[in-house]
């Protein structure tokens, strides 16, 4: 996780100083606790409760109940917030000396909870370490930043330094000039990720206007790897507020503009450090098999991928989210790449998520795809290159809908993430997914209206 932080490696404390802790919730929100620095003992007492439907919460914070069962059915009964000292970090917008904390939720009598997504990821590598296997996980994390009227104006605006007579000057992929307009804000992004010890590399502009990535790098621990994804997006959250902006992490926040992505790059390392992904010092068959494996559970865990109506707005014939089920050597264009096969950085490429999905219960998904080609020998089909394609792939859906069925439906997810998560996420998610369906758009009264 991020540099552990113990008090006496801080500054001398704010009087106002706090610590917060906090709780990934379904969607991938932050919710918890503000203390005062003074009462920190109660936080390492673990005597935090918070009820235990604050991660089942919807997009618009309704706890659902009517549907997941877990709240006032059941009294809305306490969990316990248990710190992960691996993720105690600094707060840097806050009084001197503050700091965050992550928690996993556990039941009253000590158990972690099926509805924390943390506790589903340990579960994961748990049956990796069963096997002497260790995934190492790095994540790249793409959002946009925008003027900060889009309350008023009930829609998104490219900062003013990249826009000119109104019009966004155009592509920015790479562009130093793009980063140069935005050096302010970037150098915030990268102050906050320092003090928080947070393993930032490589910073980019990206195709759509205002909209960046930062790359993080490998952890051999795949809740800390997804921890460190949770803080940068809050890192991006407080730097564009720091300086008037907006950041966001919406998959598709402008219709004629690239989308954000959340690509996971990883590897599989036994008990002899040895990366058995490696086709010439590993197991030649285990690269192919597990992307196989990743491949053969992909539409039944497009909903964890794309969680929300909006997120389907990315997949889109010829852009670089892919919506094809296929893999590649070096091709950006496909679900699964391969950027490297031989030696100790053999890896895959996970190219299907927006910048919208849960780190935690992606990084799940993922690996219990990894799980199926490790526990058999799978063939993950024709390869696809620039020259030629398998025919008739299959296809990742565009619609919010089918995809919430298939997870519902599931053996994999259940296997993976539990019956009861896989109920409480699928219905909830069903319910959104109906309320995007009932909603009628701006969109369908100016085309419909004149001409029906």
């Amino acid at each position: 996780m991020t540099a552990s932080t113990e008090a006496a490696d801080l500054p001398a404390a704010d009087p106002s100083a706090r610590i917060e802790v906090l709780l990934v919730g379904m969607n991938g929100d932050l919710r918890g606790k503000m203390i005062p620095l003074k009462a920190e003992d109660k936080v390492w007492k673990n005597t935090v409760r918070l009820p235990a439907s604050t991660q089942s919460l919807d997009i618009w914070g309704d706890d659902n109940d009517d549907i997941t069962k877990i709240s006032l059915t059941l009294g809305d009964p306490d969990g316990i917030c248990t710190p992960d000292k691996n993720s105690l970090t600094t707060l840097p917008w806050g009084p001197e000396g503050s700091k965050q904390v992550l928690a996993t939720m556990h039941t009253l009598d000590g158990q972690p909870h099926y509805v924390c997504p943390r506790a589903i990821l340990a579960n994961v590598l748990k049956r990796f370490e069963d096997k002497g296997l260790t995934p190492v996980v790095a994540t790249e994390l793409e959002f946009y930043v925008m003027e900060p009227d889009f309350r008023e104006t009930g829609v998104p605006m490219p900062p003013k330094a990249l826009v000119m007579n109104g019009e966004v000057e155009g592509y920015q992929l790479y562009d130093m000039r793009a980063t140069a307009a935005m050096e302010d804000f970037l150098d915030t992004v990268r102050e906050y990720c320092d003090h928080m010890g947070l393993p930032a590399d490589a910073t980019t502009a990206e195709f759509g206007p205002g909209q960046f990535e930062v790359n993080l790098l490998h952890k051999p621990n795949a809740v800390s790897a997804a921890d460190d994804c949770i803080y940068l997006k809050r890192v991006v959250d407080f730097a564009a507020r720091r300086h008037g902006f907006k950041a966001t992490c919406m998959a598709k926040p402008y219709g004629d503009h690239a989308g954000s992505g959340l690509h996971v790059h990883a590897s599989i390392i036994d008990k002899d450090g040895r990366n058995i992904l490696d086709a010439k010092g590993g197991d030649p068959v285990k690269l192919k098999s597990i992307t196989a494996g990743m491949l053969k559970s992909m539409q039944d865990a497009q909903l964890i991928f794309a969680p929300f109506a909006n997120s389907y707005r990315r997949f889109q014939p010829g852009s670089f989210a892919p919506d094809k089920i296929d893999w590649g050597f070096g091709n950006r264009g496909t679900a699964i790449r391969i950027p490297d096969k031989d030696g100790p950085a053999a890896r895959i490429e996970h190219r299907v998520a927006g910048a919208d999905a849960n780190p935690h219960l992606l990084l799940a998904a993922i690996l219990g795809g990894i799980l199926l080609g490790l526990e058999e020998d799978l063939d993950p089909g024709p390869v696809t290159t620039p020259d030629s394609a398998p025919e008739n792939p299959d296809m990742l859906t565009y619609d919010f809908l089918t995809s919430v069925e298939r997870f519902r439906n599931s053996t994999f997810i259940k296997d993976i993430f539990g019956a009861e998560y896989q109920r409480i996420y699928g219905d909830t998610k069903r319910k959104e997914a109906m309320a995007y369906l009932r909603t009628v758009s701006s969109f369908d009264y100016q085309t419909y209206l004149p001409r029906i």
